[in-house]
């Protein structure tokens, strides 16, 4: 008796998708949120209360959104790339008429029962459209100006809406975001020496023409000089770099922080998180948790090298760049190697909305490996050609 396998080129049923589940990944994520749980009940003083419970239950939400994602076949994400993008844009443009204020910035929505960060949602909803974009691009013109038009729009028109929040390390990280899907496409090299003057030159520019606030320039400068602003500027970093040192090879304990406990820490359960972390479980447990965040990395972009439309390839290799990178503007922030620009560790940080991006980008990526064998999503009756 012969066994008809799947034709996986045009998509698999949902038994089929649910045993093809990349599940070294799930365990992967699940253990850097385990992680996250573990700071976040320190934080609070050995309480799952206020924020260990929530990233718990936030977790399993999360993680149903991404079986949800890579349920669904590939080309669809196709045809809903630019619809996603549009969307999200929309609700960038809602945040100054409809956004509620927070420590300064205007950033977060109410839509019905449910508070969301929309410049959140665009990191995924950019590198969607991007890989849209350049999925209908022959390679031919990828490095000519003409087609580089697009999408820098694409990647300018969300920077600016988040950059007026203010957010301007979510800016940043957007745009860092939306340029490496750009270099993977194959950008020339002369073209990418070319970008890097330009945008040193507008950033120059910027801080020139008074487009950064003093406050913003500061969070920029002081990482390279903590100690001439030590109750001001470099407060955070300073205490960060007295926390990471105190823990040592092997951290004071869990639980032992004094940096934490005593309170000398500010925003210990977001951004400076992995100070927590290091300061209890030391050097070895830091580099366990980063050797965590790489073996993320491998995987999805071992997905993206295996995945044989081109869209799939950029989607889940685009998602693993940005992801990596939050990773190390995060721990390069908080150890003074990078300014103070407030990006949370991703599934260990503090946040609902951060929590269901990260975890609907691996829905993509792990959408991208169940349909990896799919090379017709050109021909696609549901996506019509650029």
């Amino acid at each position: 008796m012969s066994i008809i396998l799947p034709d996986r080129r045009y998509g698999l049923g949902l038994l089929d998708a649910w045993r093809e589940i990349n599940w070294p990944l799930i365990m992967l994520l699940s253990l850097i949120a385990g992680a996250g749980v573990a700071t976040l009940y320190s934080v609070a003083g050995g309480s799952w209360s206020p924020w260990a419970a929530n990233h718990i239950l936030r977790y399993v939400i999360a993680l149903m959104a991404l079986f949800v994602c890579g349920f669904v076949p590939l080309r669809y994400w196709l045809a809903l790339a630019y619809p996603a993008y549009f969307f999200v844009l929309f609700l960038l443009l809602l945040v100054p008429f409809i956004g509620e204020v927070s420590m300064g910035a205007q950033r977060w929505i109410t839509l019905g029962a449910v508070r969301v960060q929309p410049s959140e949602l665009m990191k995924v909803a950019l590198i969607l459209a991007l890989a849209r974009y350049y999925h209908g691009l022959e390679f031919k013109r990828v490095s000519n100006p003409i087609f580089l038009v697009p999408p820098l729009l694409l990647i300018a028109m969300p920077v600016v809406l988040i950059f007026k929040q203010p957010d301007l390390g979510t800016a940043l990280m957007v745009a860092a975001s939306g340029f490496a899907v750009i270099l993977l496409a194959g950008l020339s090299w002369r073209v990418t020496i070319v970008g890097v003057i330009a945008a040193f030159v507008g950033a120059v520019t910027a801080i020139k023409m008074g487009l950064l606030k003093a406050y913003q320039i500061k969070r920029l400068t002081a990482f390279m000089d903590p100690d001439s602003d030590p109750l001001g500027s470099g407060y955070h970093l300073t205490q960060s770099k007295i926390a990471l040192g105190s823990g040592g090879l092997a951290g004071k304990g869990f639980m032992e922080g004094t940096q934490s406990q005593l309170q000398f820490l500010p925003e210990k359960h977001t951004d400076f998180i992995f100070t927590i972390f290091g300061e209890e479980f030391g050097f070895i447990g830091a580099m366990v948790l980063l050797a965590l965040y790489f073996a993320v990395f491998i995987t999805a972009a071992n997905i993206a090298m295996q995945a044989k439309s081109h869209f799939g390839r950029l989607l889940a290799m685009g998602l693993a760049v940005s992801f990596i990178l939050y990773v190390l503007i995060n721990t390069g922030m908080v150890m003074g190697l990078a300014p103070v620009v407030g990006v949370p560790l991703p599934l260990v940080s503090y946040g609902g909305t951060v929590m269901l991006t990260v975890m609907i980008s691996f829905g993509l990526v792990m959408s991208t490996w169940i349909n990896r064998d799919q090379d017709t999503l050109r021909t696609a009756s549901t996506v019509s050609s650029l």
